[in-house]
């Protein structure tokens, strides 16, 4: 198990064509720990909007009465995938890790699959 900042450096360094990464609380909308980014990406600012995302969705869940669980939220751009993972653990509710990939670099079934990986080593 790794805390934030390795597991944020694993995702940086094993997953291809990585923007930036952050793990995020959708509850408050903060993030509780970011790398990468830079003048094109503000990763508070996306750690903040992609908040509202997941709410969303959440929400539309319910009130369609599905009875399921959220896996990832794909969002594709002309130059870049935003991808947004749910954590499933119980001792990580309310947080989702947040990839932005370059899209013209990443493998986007290899990300989603490593990025699973790095799921995995987080210790919250």
């Amino acid at each position: 198990m790794a805390n934030t900042e390795t597991t944020l450096k694993e995702a940086m360094t094993t997953i291809d064509g990585v923007v930036g990464v952050a793990l995020v609380d959708y509850e408050s909308g903060m993030a509780l720990g970011t790398l990468g980014g830079g003048k094109d990406l503000d990763l508070g600012v996306a750690a903040a909007g992609n908040t509202d995302v997941v709410r969303a969705k959440l929400r539309t869940m319910e009130h369609l009465g599905l009875n399921d669980e959220i896996e990832d939220i794909l969002i594709t751009l002309g130059t870049q995938y935003h991808l947004i993972r749910l954590l499933k653990r119980r001792d990580a509710g309310g947080l989702f890790l947040y990839l932005a990939l370059d899209r013209g670099r990443a493998n986007l079934a290899m990300a989603r699959h490593q990025l699973r990986t790095v799921e995995a080593l987080l210790e919250i």
